[in-house]
């Protein structure tokens, strides 16, 4: 009718905000973990997606053991997590959120953390190993197995050390040789002088 105002749309019940998008209403506890979702792909080094069904609590605490510092491993709904995925510029996982998702978000050590799953899924074939990102790109199963091959960050900086130190002998003998070389010349010059001193003293 002329001359009604139009009404606001009703508030939505407890623990729900509305949609700008749809009108429609959003839980505030789904929009803060697609929110933390976000956030962590956002901040990980790498993410392995998982399939967990059949694996035990006891199993999946023994998991985050494993991890340890290397990496958090939750458990997450395929749709609130596609939905951070997509919040984080993450591209090419969609077909991988299917069945029960866990998420190894990677803050350490990538190569350890992909070491660490795949011993994992190996003395429990439950675990199964779906794919990933990492640096922004999507990778697949096999590409995460393919990183778990890989020597860790540990072993390459001890190995990088041992050639530093290699190097650095190297170097030093290097240094060593010539100057070992000058004291000889030295040596044998002041041996001549004095040869040649006593032989002209006892020539007069």
């Amino acid at each position: 009718m002329a001359g009604t105002s139009q009404r606001a749309p009703a508030a939505s019940s407890a623990g729900q905000s509305v949609s700008a998008a749809t009108g429609k209403p959003v839980r505030t506890d789904k929009v803060a973990a697609v929110a933390e979702l976000t956030d962590q792909f956002r901040s990980s080094a790498a993410t392995v997606l998982t399939e967990y069904r059949g694996l035990t609590v006891a199993q999946l605490r023994e998991l985050r053991k494993a991890l340890g510092s290397q990496a958090t491993y939750a458990v997450a709904k395929n749709t609130l997590a596609k939905r951070a995925a997509v919040a984080a510029g993450i591209t090419g996982l969609d077909d991988l959120f299917t069945g029960p998702t866990a998420l190894a978000f990677v803050h350490g050590d990538v190569v350890e953390a992909a070491k660490g799953l795949r011993e994992f899924a190996r003395a429990n074939p439950m675990l199964v190993i779906k794919g990933g990102v990492y640096e922004g790109k999507a990778l697949s199963a096999q590409e995460v197995t393919k990183l778990a091959d890989l020597e860790s960050r540990e072993v390459l900086l001890a190995k990088l050390a041992g050639a530093m130190k290699a190097n650095l002998a190297k170097a030093a003998a290097t240094f060593q040789a010539p100057l070992a070389q000058a004291v000889r010349l030295a040596d044998a010059l002041r041996a001549k002088r004095e040869s040649e001193g006593s032989g002209s003293g006892s020539s007069e």
